[in-house]
């Protein structure tokens, strides 16, 4: 049996589209069977004390761009630091890959393709027809897709999706959490990939002794 991973994210997000394509080489090298949780971050920050970048102190929004720019370089990666259709509503793309997880298709293709259209080609995802013309280069029946997105079904595991990014202390996007231990952020995928490659059982916070602690 695989060993299965929680992948919380959102289209929204720069860091998951920075980590996505390193990601995706774990996931094969490890064998992993990915769950893909989609989250709306604004109701992800409000439940965990996070908060929009708009809202964040200047220093804060200044040094995000200043990480953009090294992790550009660092994955080798050309995109656009302000997207021209950024920020924009996420709701249904991110509701395109509860689809197509329902759908049992595999997501990633058209995740490769709608992340490079917002942060390389300055395409809006918040359009239908958009998120249709990628569906269908990715070789999804796009019709079904966006019939599944706009439904009560992908609007209730939108939602239960949120239940259980909370309930995993999840607070930001991308988390890959493996057998309960989150690992937030694109930047921790080395650590991830070392856990798998120990086979280490999970940490967690209630295992901190005093030596570990201090």
């Amino acid at each position: 049996m695989p060993r299965k991973i929680d992948y919380y994210f959102s289209l929204m997000s720069p860091w998951a589209y920075i980590g996505h394509l390193p990601f995706m080489e774990i996931v094969q090298r490890h064998g992993l069977e990915v769950n893909y949780k989609p989250v709306f971050l604004g109701r992800v920050f409000a439940e965990t004390g996070g908060l929009p970048l708009a809202q964040r102190h200047p220093a804060r929004q200044r040094y995000r761009l200043v990480e953009l720019q090294r992790w550009r370089q660092k994955r080798g990666l050309a995109f656009n630091l302000q997207p021209k259709y950024w920020p924009f509503d996420v709701t249904l793309a991110d509701r395109c890959i509860i689809a197509l997880s329902v759908a049992d298709q595999d997501p990633d293709p058209f995740l490769r393709l709608a992340y490079a259209a917002i942060w390389e080609h300055d395409r809006n995802l918040g359009d239908v027809g958009v998120l249709q013309e990628l569906a269908e280069e990715a070789g999804m029946d796009a019709g079904s897709m966006l019939e599944i997105a706009q439904g009560s079904t992908a609007e209730a595991f939108y939602a239960i999706n949120l239940e259980n990014a909370v309930g995993a202390d999840v607070f930001g996007s991308p988390a890959y959490v493996l057998d309960g231990e989150v690992f937030w952020g694109q930047d921790r995928l080395d650590l991830l990939d070392d856990a798998l490659r120990s086979g280490r059982p999970a940490f967690r916070p209630n295992n901190v002794n005093r030596e570990t602690a201090s």
